[in-house]
């Protein structure tokens, strides 16, 4: 947003960044300085959210009732347009026999993170339905890009998948993208994007491509995946008919490529 140029402020827990925007500090859980942080802005992108600690106390007060709370002060000052950053996981353990759609139902036995992001959609909808919230919703793949720990992060976090298991990416660059493009379209209110580049490569792939070994798991590698090829797939064709989305580096290969990993 800054490179484009656009006027932005940072709403941030601690005010240790150098750059070149106006700054506000404030917790999510701190309704009366986020109320402050609010004056003056004309619409909101919420990246926040309590993502590493993975506390189900604090995915509660962050995750969701802050962004509620959140959504409800940008409404009480006049803010209507919100981008919201979901996750594609909220499809966790369902097949469609297809890549995952907008439409299609989200997973009901959903563990923290991903659990607390479909309840804060819902009340976000909620909010669009009855005080008129301009919301639009891009739901994230795993993203990953230039020195982001995520993906070193990630290595306990899918310890017991196959390594041939396929997930969904998306580079820093395309999510930035995406959240632009959702800022700035018009006539989109109450609508859910799914985000991720062209092609889903195996979690193996991902850690080989960033150096990373991943630990030997011997009962996982006979695990078969062939029985749901689709799992952890989304179709991400709204966002590019909608939107006119198009990865610009379309798989982790490529980003590696490019000297963007």
């Amino acid at each position: 947003m800054l490179a484009a140029g656009e006027p932005t402020r940072l709403l941030v827990r601690n005010d240790n960044i150098d750059l070149p925007t106006d700054i506000a500090v404030a917790d999510l859980r701190d309704e009366a300085a986020v109320r402050k942080s609010l004056i003056g802005i004309t619409a909101i992108v919420h990246i926040a959210s309590s993502f590493r600690a993975w506390s189900p106390q604090e995915l509660t007060d962050t995750d969701i009732a802050g962004t509620e709370m959140l959504a409800n002060a940008a409404l009480d000052a006049g803010i209507t347009k919100f981008v919201y950053t979901s996750t594609n996981l909220v499809y966790d353990g369902c097949d469609y026999g297809r890549p995952a759609t907008e439409d299609d139902p989200v997973g009901t036995d959903l563990f923290g993170y991903p659990s607390a992001k479909a309840e804060a959609e819902r009340r976000l909808r909620t909010l669009h339905q009855t005080r008129g919230l301009d919301l639009r919703i891009v739901r994230l793949p795993f993203v990953y890009g230039d020195g982001d720990p995520h993906v070193t992060d990630a290595v306990r976090l899918v310890a017991d998948w196959p390594a041939h298991q396929r997930m969904t990416t998306g580079h820093h660059a395309d999510v930035g993208q995406a959240l632009l493009r959702a800022l700035r379209a018009e006539g989109i209110a109450g609508r859910t994007y799914n985000l991720s580049d062209d092609a889903p490569m195996t979690i193996f792939e991902i850690f080989q491509l960033h150096g990373i070994e991943l630990p030997e798991r011997a009962e996982s590698a006979d695990r078969s995946v062939e029985a749901r090829p689709w799992l952890h797939t989304v179709s991400t064709a709204r966002i590019r008919r909608e939107l006119g989305f198009r990865p610009l580096y379309p798989t982790v290969a490529s980003a590696a490529e490019a000297g963007a990993l």
